[in-house]
C-alpha cells in the first residue's frame, strides 16, 4: 500500500523545477508511505512515489521501478494477491526476477501480454501510472471495484497531474482550487461526490474498471473499461447459477475462503477489524481457520451502549479463539478525531463512521501493518434493509393517484413544521412526506439514500447536478429491484464512500486495509445468484453459520455510529456555531446562510432531528476553510 502521483507536462520545465515540483506532490502523501519515497523523471513524464512495506521489505522493491527490458516504468498503489502464481508462470515463460515484490511480477506481467491482458490476470486492489517508452504512452489504471482511489485533473498550463489524494494535486502550483458546484449538490443529497466527479472544477476520479491513456502529443486522454460491474450483472442474470443453496453455499465458501487466504501474504504483522456483524465476523473466520496461531483481531467500544456492538464481537472472538485487541472509547475521545476530519478527508465526506473507523484503524496500527476488513458484504449479499423496504414502500403508494399522495404529504410536512406531534416523530413525518411524491421506484431507493431530496435549498447558486446513482438505478436492464438498488450501491455508495472512508483512515495511521469480499471473483459470483439466495445476506449467513452459532450473529443489524445529533446540541455545539459563522458563510458565498442557520437552529432547539443534514454541511464548510478552496 502506497501513495502515487506524477506529472505529464505539455512543456517540460527545466528538470530542477520538474523535480521541485514533483517532490512537493508526493510529500502531501508521506502519510501513505512512510518507509521509503522515491522520484522519476524522464522527459515530458514525472512520477513520485511514497511507499508502505508489506511485501519484499527490501530495496528491491523500491518505486517507481522499470521493466527488465527497460521498455517501461510503473508507479504503483495496492497490491496484486496472486503475484505469486502469476511469478511461477512468467518464470516458465523465461522472465527472471531480481526481487520478490509484486511490482516486478506486474511490469513483466505487461511485458509478457500487454496492459489490458494482464490487468485482467490481476487478482488485487490497485491504481498504478505506466509510462511506455516504446510508444510514448502513459496509461493510469485503477481496480476492478475501485478500492484504491487516483484522482486525475488539469493544471492552468494544461499539465495531467494525477496523485492517491486530492492533496497530492492541490500541492502543485498550478491546480485551481474551484468548487464544483453540481458536485456540491451532489454531495449534499449522498454525503460524499459520486464518480467520477470530484469536488473540484478541473479534477475527476478515475472510473473503477478503467484504464486513462493520454495522448502524448495533443495531451487529450480518453477512459476505456476493460471490466464493468453493470456487465457482470447483465452476464450473471443471463447466465445464473444452476446449482441448489446449498451447491452455492459451498462454492461461496471455497471463493471467500482463497480470497482471505491471499489477503493474508504479507511480510509485517497481520490482522482484522471485528465489529460481530456477519461480514467481519465470516473475514475472522476464514482467517482463523487457514492460521497455524490465534489471528488478532481489534474492535472498537463506545460507552453510549445504543452504539456499542464491542460485546458482539468479544463473543465471536471468544469463539474463534483470535487474539482480541479491545478499546473502549470515551465520547471525549470520539470527537477529539473530528478537527482531523477535514484534512483526512481532502475530499468532503459526511459519514460520521469515518470517526469510528479512524479510531480502530489507529488501534490497529499499534500492533499490525494490515488489517483486513468486512466492506463489500452488504452491496453484494442483500445487507441492507432499503432492499426490502423501498419495493414495499412503492407497492402501497402506487395504487394512490399521485396528486392525493402529494396533498398528504404537504399536509404531513406542514404538521411537523408546526411541531404537531406525528408518528415517529418530526424527522421520520419530514421523510414520508417526501416519499408521498415520489413517481416511482428509482425515485423511493433516491429518496432512501438521500440526506436532503433538495440540496439546492442550501445553497446560494445551486446548480442541478449529474445523478449516475439514480441514472443507474433508474435505466439498468436487470429485472429485479433488488439488485438494481445492489448495483447502484456497488458502484457509487460503496468506492466513494465506505471504501473511500477506509483507505483514507488508514492510510493516515500508515496501516493498510485488505477486503476479501471484494476479490472480483466472489463478485461475479455473486451476481450469478438468483435474488432470493442474496437477499438478507442468506449465503453469507450459511457460510458463516459453518463456523460460529447463529446465536452469536443472527440480530438486527447496527450501523457503525457515533451520536452526532446529541453531541451537536450539547459539546458540539459551539463548534458547529463556529463553523456556520454567518459572517464568514456570506464571505465564501457558497451556503445560503439563513437556510443553514435555521437548520442549526431547529436542531439545536430540538424542534427538528436535522443531525445528517447538518453534519454534511459542518464537514464541507469544514473542508472549504482547511484547503482554501472557493466558487
Amino acid at each position: 500500500m502506497c501513495g502515487i502521483t506524477g506529472i505529464w507536462w505539455r512543456q517540460p520545465p527545466e528538470a530542477s523545477q520538474a523535480h521541485s515540483q514533483l517532490k512537493a506532490m508526493c510529500d502531501a502523501l508521506s502519510h501513505r508511505g512512510p518507509d521509503d519515497s522515491g522520484l522519476w523523471v524522464e522527459g515530458a513524464v514525472g512520477f513520485g512515489h511514497r511507499r508502505l512495506s508489506i511485501v519484499d521489505l527490501s530495496p528491491l522493491g523500491h518505486q517507481p521501478m522499470e521493466s527488465r527490458d527497460g521498455r517501461f516504468v510503473i508507479c504503483f498503489n495496492g497490491e496484486i494477491f496472486n503475484f505469486g502464481q502469476l511469478r511461477d508462470e512468467l518464470a516458465g515463460r523465461g522472465h527472471a526476477f531480481r526481487g520478490g515484490s509484486d511490482t516486478e511480477v506486474m511490469l513483466a506481467a505487461i511485458q509478457e501480454w500487454g496492459l489490458q491482458a494482464a490487468v485482467c490476470r490481476f487478482v488485487g486492489m490497485f491504481a498504478f501510472a505506466l509510462w511506455d517508452r516504446q510508444e510514448q504512452t502513459l496509461q493510469l489504471v485503477r481496480d476492478r471495484l475501485g478500492i484504491k482511489p487516483l484522482f486525475v485533473a488539469r493544471s492552468a498550463q494544461g499539465d495531467l497531474l494525477f496523485g492517491s489524494e486530492l492533496k497530492a494535486l492541490m500541492a502543485h502550483s498550478g491546480f485551481a482550487r474551484q468548487v464544483n458546484g453540481e458536485a456540491v449538490s451532489a454531495y449534499l443529497r449522498y454525503a460524499y461526490v459520486p464518480a467520477p466527479a470530484t469536488i473540484f472544477r478541473d479534477a475527476i476520479k478515475l472510473l473503477p474498471g478503467h484504464i486513462l491513456t493520454l495522448a502524448t502529443v495533443t495531451g487529450d486522454w480518453r477512459q476505456d473499461a476493460y471490466w464493468s460491474l453493470e456487465e457482470i450483472a447483465e452476464h450473471g442474470q443471463r447466465t445464473p447459477f444452476s446449482g441448489s443453496f446449498g451447491d452455492a453455499a459451498d462454492e461461496l465458501e471455497a471463493l471467500a475462503r482463497d480470497a482471505v487466504r491471499l489477503r493474508m501474504i504479507a511480510d509485517v504483522p497481520l490482522g482484522a477489524f471485528l465489529s460481530g456483524g456477519v461480514d467481519s465476523s465470516l473475514v475472522v473466520a476464514l482467517m482463523q481457520a487457514q492460521s497455524t496461531r490465534a489471528i488478532q483481531t481489534f474492535t472498537i467500544g463506545f460507552e453510549e451502549a445504543r452504539y456499542d456492538e464491542s460485546e458482539f464481537a468479544r463473543n465471536i472472538a471468544a469463539h474463534l479463539g483470535t487474539h482480541h485487541t479491545e478499546q473502549r472509547v470515551t465520547a471525549d475521545e470520539a470527537r477529539a478525531v473530528i478537527p482531523a476530519l477535514p484534512g483526512m478527508y481532502d475530499e468532503p465526506l459526511a459519514d460520521s463512521s469515518q470517526i469510528p473507523t479512524y479510531l480502530v484503524c489507529a488501534l490497529a496500527r499499534r500492533s499490525v501493518t494490515v488489517a483486513l476488513s468486512g466492506d463489500g458484504g452488504d452491496e453484494l449479499f442483500g445487507g441492507y434493509s432499503r432492499y426490502a423496504v423501498a419495493p414495499q414502500a412503492w407497492r402501497w403508494l402506487r395504487p394512490i393517484p399521485r396528486p392525493v399522495r402529494q396533498v398528504a404529504g404537504r399536509l404531513l410536512a406542514g404538521a411537523a413544521a408546526m411541531g404537531i406531534p406525528t408518528p415517529g416523530g418530526p424527522a421520520k413525518a419530514m421523510k414520508i412526506s417526501e416519499l408521498l411524491s415520489v413517481h416511482g421506484l428509482p425515485d423511493v431507493y433516491r429518496q432512501l439514500i438521500s440526506t436532503t431530496s433538495k440540496p439546492s435549498r442550501f445553497l446560494q447558486a445551486p446548480r442541478a447536478p449529474a445523478d449516475p446513482v439514480y441514472d443507474i438505478q433508474r435505466l439498468n436492464r436487470l429485472a429485479h429491484p433488488e439488485e438494481r438498488m445492489m448495483l447502484a450501491d456497488t458502484m457509487y455508495y460503496l468506492p466513494d464512500d465506505l471504501l473511500c472512508k477506509l483507505d483514507r483512515a488508514s492510510m493516515a495511521v500508515a496501516l493498510e486495509g485488505r477486503v476479501p469480499l471484494l476479490d472480483h471473483r466472489v463478485v461475479e459470483f455473486a451476481w450469478r445468484q438468483p435474488v432470493q439466495h442474496r437477499t438478507g445476506k442468506a449465503l453469507l449467513k450459511d457460510v458463516l453459520g459453518r463456523y460460529v452459532p447463529r446465536a452469536l450473529f443472527e440480530r438486527p443489524k447496527m450501523g457503525f455510529e457515533v451520536p452526532i445529533g446529541p453531541w451537536l446540541r450539547g459539546p458540539l455545539r459551539a463548534w458547529a456555531d463556529d463553523v456556520l459563522d454567518p459572517v464568514a458563510l456570506r464571505a465564501a458565498g457558497l451556503f445560503d446562510v439563513p437556510a443553514v442557520r435555521e437548520l442549526l437552529s431547529q436542531h439545536v432547539s430540538g424542534t427538528r432531528e436535522n443531525a445528517h443534514m447538518l453534519w454534511s454541511v459542518l464537514m464541507l464548510e469544514s473542508w472549504r476553510r482547511e484547503w482554501g478552496a472557493h466558487v
